[in-house]
């Protein structure tokens, strides 16, 4: 590119920055509101930005409420792993494909690599670790040991949180249900045979435990 092409040579682009914002009604107020986050005025409106120092974020996690401090980029799973201790969750692909870092939010299975620490305050949620109740397995748990449902274990989390959320929403899931029910979560091992029958053995379980 030579010097006539440049941008900064064209009588038509003396668009300062300054002007730019003022154009796009955006202003800044310096003042930090909390620690890590700044007031910013954006069409009149007071909205919160995080960062980009750490901020302070509290979490529901399994019934307890967690403090952390964090970027604002850290993902969920980020944040229970490094700095909540709760490794449950696994980092796998992290590109919200494999399933390994489900846990779930609100009632229904998400990924954690894809959801914001800052994001998941005020919602309800539980990992593979808040399953176990007065030191006994939650039947799913239960039902992956007894069938052998697993191989090196990165998948396994993952795979119980989203069986958990696929039989509280269909408690008696046909096969094929438990197939697609489960589509979204990835075994590199191969043992998605045994997944599907030790689902189908939860599901029984957790009938006979309804019915006593």
């Amino acid at each position: 590119m030579n010097g006539s092409d440049d941008i900064n040579d064209k009588p038509d682009s003396n668009v300062s920055r300054r002007s730019f914002l003022k154009g796009t009604g955006l202003v800044l107020s310096v003042p930090l509101v909390e620690s890590g986050v700044r007031a910013v005025t954006i069409q009149g409106q007071q909205v919160k930005v995080y960062g980009p120092e750490k901020t302070s974020v509290s979490l529901n996690i399994n019934g307890a409420a967690k403090n952390a401090s964090v970027e604002p980029r850290t993902t969920l799973l980020d944040a229970l792993r490094n700095d909540l201790d709760l490794t449950g969750a696994k980092r796998v692909c992290d590109r919200a494909t494999c399933g390994a870092c489900t846990v779930i939010m609100d009632g229904k299975p998400v990924y954690s690599c894809s959801v914001l620490a800052i994001d998941a305050q005020g919602h309800k949620i539980t990992t593979v670790e808040g399953l176990v109740e007065n030191g006994k397995l939650h039947p799913v748990q239960q039902a992956f040991v007894e069938n052998d449902a697993l191989q090196c274990g990165y998948c396994t989390p993952g795979m119980i949180i989203n069986a958990v959320g696929l039989l509280k929403k269909n408690p008696e899931p046909t096969r094929k249900e438990i197939i697609d029910g489960m589509e979204d979560n990835l075994c590199r091992c191969g043992a998605h045979t045994r997944i599907i029958r030790a689902i189908e053995s939860a599901s029984k379980m957790m009938k006979g435990v309804q019915q006593q």
